[in-house]
């Protein structure tokens, strides 16, 4: 997920992508498409913003299945609700639904679907509000935005974009490439280092253990206590016997 998944209209996160100058972007991984350029694809040839469909479905399946896998702090959403409208979307009925999660009966499922509208209702009332709050609030900060694979979506998240540079300038004196003065005992404040540090990985790469620990050495003599939390906060994971890591997209 890209910071301008957050600025955008409703009608451009349905869509998963964005219309730039010379390019199409993804909003969920930040790939780019440039325009006038026909791309190939199992013997098939597609322009620019096809292949970006192209790209949205081969890559995240769908919109939906991007959105419904967010940190349930990111929806609003309960367990619960989340598996309701997944099923919904398959295009189940109310009764092949309660069958299948075995609760209730089927008025059961359209009193979900009741609660859910009513959702809808209010999430639109809240979004008016704030696009008309936006015009008039010249003092709200800017907020940097919680990656999509938050494990712990909390007030150490609650950071601004001047509160982030100023971490950067404290515990990367030397610059967001050059090493790590001390790692912060705060948890807001080793989230936003962990912000910087994530960013020497790339996007779609697998790495070893050791290839792992050779960039984090650079950044930090214990970079074990970094590779633990890389992946505890959600920015790394790894297979079970630790043999691959890749950043989380």
């Amino acid at each position: 997920m890209i910071e301008k998944f957050w600025e955008v209209t409703i009608e451009e996160m349905k869509k998963g992508y964005v219309e730039e100058t010379n390019v199409f972007q993804c909003l969920l991984c930040g790939e780019q498409i440039e325009k006038g350029v026909i791309y190939p694809e199992n013997n098939v040839l597609y322009e620019a913003e096809k292949f970006m469909i192209r790209h949205i479905g081969n890559k995240h399946v769908s919109i939906f299945e991007y959105l419904s896998g967010l940190n349930k702090k990111l929806t609003g959403l309960t367990e619960h609700q989340n598996s309701l409208i997944r099923l919904f979307f398959e295009g189940k009925s109310d009764l092949e639904i309660q069958k299948e999660l075995g609760i209730g009966s089927a008025s059961t499922i359209r009193n979900h679907r009741f609660v859910l509208k009513e959702k809808e209702r209010q999430a639109k009332i809240f979004l008016t509000m704030m696009e008309l709050l936006k015009e008039r609030d010249n003092h709200a900060p800017a907020f940097l935005p919680v990656h999509k694979n938050a494990t712990m979506v909390d007030d150490r998240y609650n950071i601004t974009e001047e509160e982030q540079a100023e971490l950067e300038s404290k515990f990367f004196p030397e610059g967001i490439n050059g090493p790590m003065l001390k790692f912060p005992k705060k948890e807001k404040q080793k989230l936003s280092t962990l912000r910087v540090i994530i960013q020497r990985f790339e996007q779609e790469k697998n790495y070893t253990e050791k290839e792992i620990n050779t960039i984090l050495k650079n950044v930090y003599e214990d970079y074990v206590t970094l590779r633990r939390y890389l992946i505890e906060y959600g920015f790394l994971d790894r297979k079970d016997d630790g043999s691959t890591y890749w950043v989380k997209d």
